[in-house]
């Protein structure tokens, strides 16, 4: 399969590459919520681009979705573009739009869910449940910890409004979506280790002169590739193993963290240095899929 983009999706990545690279700077990036890239990603359009044309939107698909998530995650910025992203393009598909912030809820059963990203911010909260997918009425929200330190609750709710019989689609959105942004988090980490190698002198050399060094760098570069291809693959096909296999690549990705943090030596664990926010957030959208068991569970399940 071919995955190049065509010239919208291109012109559509570099405007979302050129609004996070102004925005989501390393100054802001301590912050839990970065309201003002967000802002930012609305007023340009980024955040309603899989929006119906006929509520404002752009009308975009999962690839398009796939785009903006990666360069998110190229930034590690804080902003609730995942769940938003994903809950829209969802909507639209079941001839849904919805005015204000979306995110969604995945990971639960019955009427208690889980790890649900910006939810005590979100406008409407779009449910995974077993008997199909919701839209919670007045849910009640548990504020959670997240290793980015970024909004997230659990929610439970007793009101809602059934809108699809089957959440299987809605999941795989949330996989793509959660793999697309771990895609541009290590690509992100990524440059900043192979920037830091050949910067760095040990023993009158540059770091990326050493064998040892270029070949872990070249582990974590095949690893992003792996993954790159896998999300890729899900996001042009919407094939519900593919996003599942993806979605096991970016468990294999976190490991990839460690490599670079190892390289980076002592300045890997200083939480104040930029490789921190793609640990974190590399940590974050593992935990939202629950670990590669439960996707490596999924395919066999599937393959039955």
């Amino acid at each position: 399969m071919d995955f190049t983009l065509d010239e919208t999706q291109r012109d559509l990545r570099a405007l979302a590459e050129g609004v996070l690279a102004k925005e989501a700077t390393p100054e802001r990036g301590g912050r839990p919520y970065d309201e003002k890239t967000w802002r930012a990603m609305t007023e340009t359009g980024l955040a309603d681009v899989c929006v119906p044309e006929e509520a404002g939107g752009a009308g975009q698909g999962a690839v398009e979705m796939a785009v903006v998530l990666r360069e998110v995650g190229a930034r590690a910025a804080p902003v609730p573009a995942l769940g938003h992203l994903a809950g829209t393009l969802a909507l639209a598909r079941y001839g849904r739009a919805v005015e204000g912030l979306v995110t969604v809820a995945a990971q639960g059963s019955g009427r208690r869910f889980r790890s649900v990203p910006y939810a005590a911010q979100a406008d409407h909260i779009l449910i995974a449940a077993d008997d199909g997918v919701h839209l919670a009425r007045n849910p009640a929200l548990t504020p959670e910890f997240t290793a980015t330190g970024e909004p997230a609750a659990t929610v439970a709710f007793e009101r809602a409004d059934r809108i699809a019989d089957d959440p299987a689609p809605l999941r795989t959105l949330m996989r793509i979506a959660i793999a697309a942004q771990a895609g541009g988090v290590l690509a992100g980490a990524l440059k900043l280790t192979t920037d830091h190698v050949k910067a760095r002198r040990q023993f009158g050399r540059a770091l990326a002169e050493f064998q040892a060094v270029t070949m872990q760098v070249a582990d974590v570069y095949i690893a992003s590739r792996a993954l790159d291809v896998a999300m890729w693959a899900a996001a042009w096909g919407g094939d519900e193993t593919d996003a599942a296999v993806a979605a096991f690549h970016v468990s294999e990705a976190f490991k990839a963290l460690y490599t670079c943090q190892h390289l980076h030596g002592g300045l890997g664990l200083d939480v104040t240095y930029p490789l921190h926010r793609y640990f974190a957030q590399a940590k974050h959208l593992a935990h939202l899929l629950g670990g590669a068991d439960a996707q490596l569970d999924l395919i066999g399940a599937l393959a039955r």
